[in-house]
């Protein structure tokens, strides 16, 4: 191979990437089958082998927002026709964003089974004022890039998403728990702040961490003995976009155990280069998009290249510090 890398393929858990093609511009709805067609082309381009495509379910049905709007039960249902069609390149499973500050969630997961293969469920918590948004400020850049408000218009939003958050929050959270249960997924919690909301997750049975904000909850998640999950881009650009604990302060604290692609399919690679470079270990570092996430989703055929498991590799060459993919074969079969 000229002195290049063969590796396991990648394994996505969180990506927001398929929504990025449904939605290419604000209020620009592109057609699903064709989305879901190239964003599986683009995971295949830059190596991930296996994606949970995460979906949000719970909607906001008074919102002026088109972002806000239910989706996810005929977006799943397109994915497994294409995928039962045999026309995706790389594996695909279903991951559910319960996003707990809406009005919809319940009957939105009263919608899906155990026939779904629904393979992770996460619990969104993002009403103002606490987790990822606890900074206010941050929030309000996000929505004014993103959506163009105004501040009296943000302002607005702030108070009916508090308002929303108190009313239907612990019953969602209680709902989407027991959601996990039933269709026999994994439940992972997302944007943990505090030793407190880490210890709320433990209790749940949270799988793996997505996420969390700060070193405090990093290192309570280790306590507990729940895998730590962090955004490469995070990694690649050195620092959080949202302002909270930088990636690679978190894996040099030994804090770090699985790394995901969350806004950037092509940062998953160079995240795992970096936390090999930054250990001195490539076999460290590319497990956390191999082997880690494989064994946190409970996948126990891939993850890893030995016999009996599935033939998912990438050929990868390094240039200059970056990685270059060279070559993508998915069950023994080469897609790209």
């Amino acid at each position: 191979m000229g002195g290049d890398l063969l590796l396991p393929g990648l394994i996505e858990l969180h990506t927001d990437n398929l929504e990025r093609h449904l939605q290419p511009r604000p209020r620009v709805a592109w057609p699903p089958v064709a989305a879901v067609l190239a964003h599986d082309a683009e995971l295949c381009s830059v190596g991930i082998t296996t994606v949970f495509d995460a979906l949000r379910i719970g909607s906001v049905s008074d919102s002026n927002d088109p972002d806000h709007g239910e989706y996810a039960r005929s977006l799943a249902d397109q994915i497994r026709q294409l995928r039962d069609a045999s026309a995706l390149r790389v594996s695909h499973f279903l991951h559910l964003r319960a996003e707990l500050c809406s009005q919809t969630l319940e009957p939105e997961l009263e919608r899906f089974s155990s026939d779904d293969e629904v393979g992770i469920l996460s619990l969104m918590d993002h009403t103002p004022g606490q987790r990822q948004f606890r900074d206010l400020s941050q929030l309000r850049a996000y929505a004014r890039g993103k959506r163009g408000l105004s501040d009296t218009e943000f302002l607005a939003e702030v108070e009916n998403q508090k308002a929303m958050g108190a009313a239907n929050g612990a019953r969602h959270e209680a709902a989407a728990v027991a959601a996990a249960r039933r269709l026999g997924a994994v439940l992972a919690s997302h944007d943990d702040t505090d030793p407190e909301q880490v210890a709320s997750s433990a209790g749940h049975g949270a799988g793996f961490a997505e996420f969390p904000t700060t070193l405090a909850a990093a290192t309570a998640c280790r306590a507990h003995g729940i895998p730590v999950m962090m955004g490469a881009p995070n990694l690649v650009r050195g620092a959080s976009h949202s302002g909270n604990v930088s990636a690679r302060d978190l894996a040099q604290a030994d804090l770090l155990d699985i790394v995901s692609s969350d806004y950037v399919p092509a940062s998953l690679l160079n995240g795992a280069m970096v936390l090999a470079d930054l250990w001195g270990d490539l076999p460290r570092g590319i497990a956390t998009a191999t082997a880690a996430p494989a064994a946190a989703a409970r996948l126990s055929d891939r993850g890893r290249i030995a016999p009996g498991l599935r033939a998912d590799l990438i050929r990868v060459a390094r240039l200059d510090g970056a990685a270059s993919l060279r070559g993508t074969w998915v069950a023994g079969r080469r897609v790209g």
